[in-house]
């Protein structure tokens, strides 16, 4: 590995940020899928759930839009919701769900410090109830237009990057923040077994 290979790899880990994820939740184009993931990467989120209760589990992301953002990703696909939350609630304090709601609170009122999980709904119906009622609470996006809605990948892009801000000012991208373990981990992983 040249020494340039090696550098880029630690400046990506030194801003990957373990206290924020996405879930997507019956997302049905790939290609919209692929790029949340690229947002994801670009923002520092290592880890992304996808949740497939009422579409079968996606073989592979549309690489067009994704830039092969998924091998830089760690992607947690579920079939039961049940089993994600579970998993979600050992590492995320708070779960947000995309709904427009009279209890939704403004995304520009989120605290994004905070250790939180995000969860965007399928193209069509959104987040599902189930997901609602096992969440902490809903958030819109303010919008003025006829149009009260965003495609999925430009919702999720619009909210990480409000959450990169934030966290930018609080000082997250100033000292690597992941724990040395999935550090290391995650550098030969990504050294030896990724392009």
């Amino acid at each position: 590995m040249t020494p340039e290979r090696e550098n880029r790899l630690q400046a990506v880990l030194n801003n990957r940020q373990p206290d924020i994820t996405v879930v997507l939740e019956n997302v049905f184009d790939p290609h919209n899928i692929s790029a949340v993931m690229r947002t994801c990467d670009a923002i520092g989120i290592q880890e992304i759930f996808v949740l497939n209760t009422k579409i079968p589990p996606h073989k592979k992301w549309g690489s067009k839009s994704s830039s092969s953002a998924s091998k830089w990703l760690t992607v947690h696909q579920f079939t039961d919701a049940q089993a994600c939350f579970h998993q979600l609630r050992q590492t995320y304090e708070r779960v947000l769900t995309t709904h427009l709601s009279s209890d939704a609170v403004s995304l520009h009122s989120i605290d994004f410090v905070q250790s939180i999980a995000l969860v965007f709904g399928n193209e069509h119906d959104g987040v599902s109830p189930e997901i609602r009622d096992m969440a902490d609470g809903n958030f819109i996006i303010p919008q003025v237009g006829m149009i009260q809605s965003l495609n999925i990948s430009v919702a999720c892009a619009v909210t990480l990057y409000e959450a990169f801000r934030q966290k930018s000012m609080a000082g997250h991208y100033l000292r690597p923040r992941l724990g040395e373990e999935k550090y290391k981990e995650l550098f030969t992983q990504w050294a030896y077994g990724a392009d």
